[in-house]
């Protein structure tokens, strides 16, 4: 059975990484989730430098509340990443990729999120543009050098289309997981981030085994920006389809709701009823 998921940041203090791992899956649990997706962060809970065994206390956490530790994601993205032109900020997002990649084997996950960089960023204005060609190209030698590491952790490392302009097609982003010929990258499909561009379930189709991860979020294409993301079940996302293209394609691992920013106020609401969205999408109810 498919895992019903939520994100560590869809919770007060996921973003300073000051909620417990402990307190997050009790919320969770709470709120009928089956699954946790935990976040590494510059500081709090989980950082790139979380030792072996804090990786498996967070996870011994978790499954004292009855819950798993379906996957792992991180924001260090927008700062450091294989992509980006400035070779100290490189050379740190290959580090802390590196060390990703092992903790996320350290805790019993396949799939850690990975973005390896951005043109641009939608929610930085006034961070610089980045030139595609160069961006990939030094992606994929990063990636080429990451790769060995995440095999063996027994890890995927899952690109996720986030509005960062590359790989805006199902078709580019396939064929460029094929390019490097590794079980070990996958494609991380957010059915939300998608909508400008296109058809999630033509995106879970064309992806197929390569799906290593899948976030739910909805979104209203008449807005067209970032304002237009909404609670699960008020967008555009034609939620049948989607869930036809899952179970058709063989994707078993987790669904995670990445349901962020949050509230202005009750926050915690917004997790409950994403909950019950999900129960009625997946049918259970």
């Amino acid at each position: 059975m498919i895992l019903k998921s939520i994100n560590y940041w869809c919770y007060p203090g996921g973003f300073a990484g000051t909620l417990t791992a402990g307190e997050f899956a009790r919320k969770a649990k709470r709120d009928g989730f089956e699954a946790v997706e935990l976040c590494i962060g510059g500081e709090g809970i989980l950082t790139p430098n979380t030792t072996r065994a804090e990786a498996e206390d967070l996870v011994a956490q978790v499954e004292a509340e009855g819950l798993k530790v379906g996957s792992i994601a991180s924001g260090l993205y927008w700062n450091n990443c294989l992509g980006h032109p400035d070779s100290a900020k490189r050379a740190a997002g290959l580090d802390e990729l590196k060390k990703m990649a092992r903790i996320t084997g350290w805790m019993g996950c396949r799939t850690l999120l990975t973005i390896v960089g951005a043109v641009d960023v939608f929610f930085l204005p006034d961070r610089e543009v980045h030139d595609e060609a160069g961006l990939m190209e030094r992606a994929t030698e990063g990636l080429k050098e990451v790769l060995p590491v995440a095999e063996e952790a027994g890890v995927i490392l899952g690109l996720e289309n986030v509005w960062n302009k590359i790989l805006l097609t199902a078709t580019e982003m396939r064929d460029y997981i094929d390019s490097f010929g590794s079980k070990n990258l996958g494609a991380y499909v957010d059915v939300g981030n998608v909508l400008p561009f296109g058809y999630p379930d033509q995106w879970l189709r064309t992806l197929g085994p390569r799906v290593a991860g899948i976030h739910f979020k909805d979104f209203r294409k008449a807005v067209g920006t970032d304002a237009g993301f909404v609670d699960l079940l008020e967008g555009d996302v034609d939620w049948p389809a989607v869930v036809r293209a899952i179970q058709d394609i063989g994707y078993e691992g987790p669904v995670v709701a990445e349901m962020i920013p949050l509230y202005r106020h009750h926050p915690e609401v917004r997790c409950a009823n994403t909950s019950r969205a999900m129960d009625a999408i997946l049918g259970r109810g």
